[in-house]
């Protein structure tokens, strides 16, 4: 009997239960209505120009943006230096890749940097993105730009088999879980980045959707229960502190923001958004499902552990359940860490090869920004553990939760009576 309830607290008393309840939703209420406040006020008008990048490619006149799939390639007369002999120049032989319009009509040459196909060549079957300037008065140079590869199919069948992944291992909850990440998503980019496009305050709109994002997202996905709040409160705690030291190290450290191509363009099209401000929001968003990860753990490891010790102290299970935190501190910094570590293997391996010196490297612009992000998400991730191990066992102390072991206790003393 006992097996078939193994799942149930037990050993509640109602009154500290609720009491408990209240407790948790006192602190958490106010922050709820405030993010859903301040989401009403931020939320975007529309008010910008969502064709200013469009503009700025069309500087040509007649230029458009198309899509084609490769059909063949072969070394042949380069398409830009066709032509050249007939004013005493000298035609050079490239890779020509030719491709079939998405839109129809007969197939056109183009060239595709060799940097690129030193990488990957262009197959047959390949989708690829290109400017077409065949409309505009052009007397010299391809017509047609190559621009990226277009990478929709795989990565659609990518994001499917994730789903299905997920689903499959962790079941319902699992499927919660991609909903909410779904929701999320979508929320950033109605939302967040409209707001800030808008000139919003960078800050305010970065605590404000990653505050509503884990409200929704955390008990969507985990329950309105006391242990999703404790996890929630955990979470915002962490964020509080990764804002307010992203916000002291970017001007400490005089980050820019402007140290790529997109920031760059972002800077001339929208001059309205504040960049260092873009690079605070964007450690918040960063920083936020990292917090969720660990303190959704250390919240379920508390009740975990009052549950197989009913009669465990306060102090008992606060230092045993910090025993668990300390080694999900330090595979999480690792994860963190190596994981931008593989993406900037080209800018390490720049460093290795120049006489500049690591150290110079790591201080450079982009290389800092990124790695004050680690750090700054590192030490809210450090400090969002132990306080949500205490918040997990006030709670649970508050609500007198216990295990299978105490439901044993208790049946028995029933049945002696």
């Amino acid at each position: 009997m006992g097996h078939h309830h193994h799942d149930e607290p037990i050993l509640q008393d109602p009154k500290r239960r609720r009491r408990a309840s209240i407790i948790l939703w006192a602190l958490l209420a106010p922050i709820g209505v405030l993010a859903m406040v301040m989401v009403i006020v931020l939320w975007p008008q529309g008010t910008y120009n969502k064709f200013a990048l469009d503009g700025s490619m069309d500087t040509a006149g007649g230029a458009t943006m198309a899509t084609g799939t490769v059909t063949r390639s072969g070394v042949e007369t380069c398409p830009s230096s066709q032509g050249l002999e007939d004013v005493g120049g000298k035609t050079l032989e490239c890779t020509v890749t030719y491709v079939m319009p998405a839109s129809g009509g007969a197939e056109i040459q183009m060239e595709i940097p060799p940097e690129m196909l030193q990488s990957r060549d262009a197959r047959p079957g390949d989708a690829l993105r290109y400017l077409d300037l065949s409309k505009v008065d052009t007397t010299s140079g391809s017509p047609y730009v190559f621009v990226d590869f277009v990478r929709t199919l795989p990565m659609t069948l990518l994001a499917i088999a994730y789903g299905i992944v997920v689903v499959l291992v962790a079941g319902w909850r699992g499927a919660r879980a991609v909903i909410g990440l779904v929701g999320g998503i979508a929320f950033m980019i109605f939302f967040m980045v409209p707001a800030l496009i808008e000139g919003g305050n960078p800050v305010v709109v970065g605590l404000t959707g990653a505050t509503a994002i884990m409200f929704v997202a955390l008990y969507f996905a985990h329950g309105l229960n006391a242990k999703t709040s404790t996890a929630l409160l955990g979470t915002l705690f962490g964020l509080g502190v990764t804002a307010a030291l992203a916000l002291w190290l970017t001007d400490a450290a005089a980050l820019t923001g402007a140290n790529d191509e997109s920031a760059m363009t972002l800077s001339t099209v929208a001059p309205q958004i504040s960049l260092p401000g873009l690079l605070i929001c964007g450690v918040l968003v960063g920083g936020m499902g990292v917090l969720n990860d660990v303190t959704i753990t250390q919240s379920a490891t508390v009740w975990e552990l009052a549950e197989t010790s009913p009669r465990a102290s306060a102090k008992e299970l606060f230092f045993r359940g910090m025993r668990i935190g300390r080694d999900h501190i330090a595979s999480t910094v690792y994860t963190i860490a190596f994981a931008y570590a593989g993406a900037a293997l080209p800018i390490l391996a720049i460093a290795a090869m120049s006489n500049q010196g690591f150290g110079v490297t790591l201080g450079s612009g982009e290389m800092a920004e990124e790695v004050i992000r680690i750090l700054i998400g590192s030490i809210g991730l450090v400090l969002a553990i132990p306080v949500t191990t205490a918040i997990a066992v006030m709670v649970v102390k508050a609500t007198g939760t216990g295990g299978a072991h105490g439901k044993r206790s208790l049946f028995a003393a029933n049945a002696d009576a």
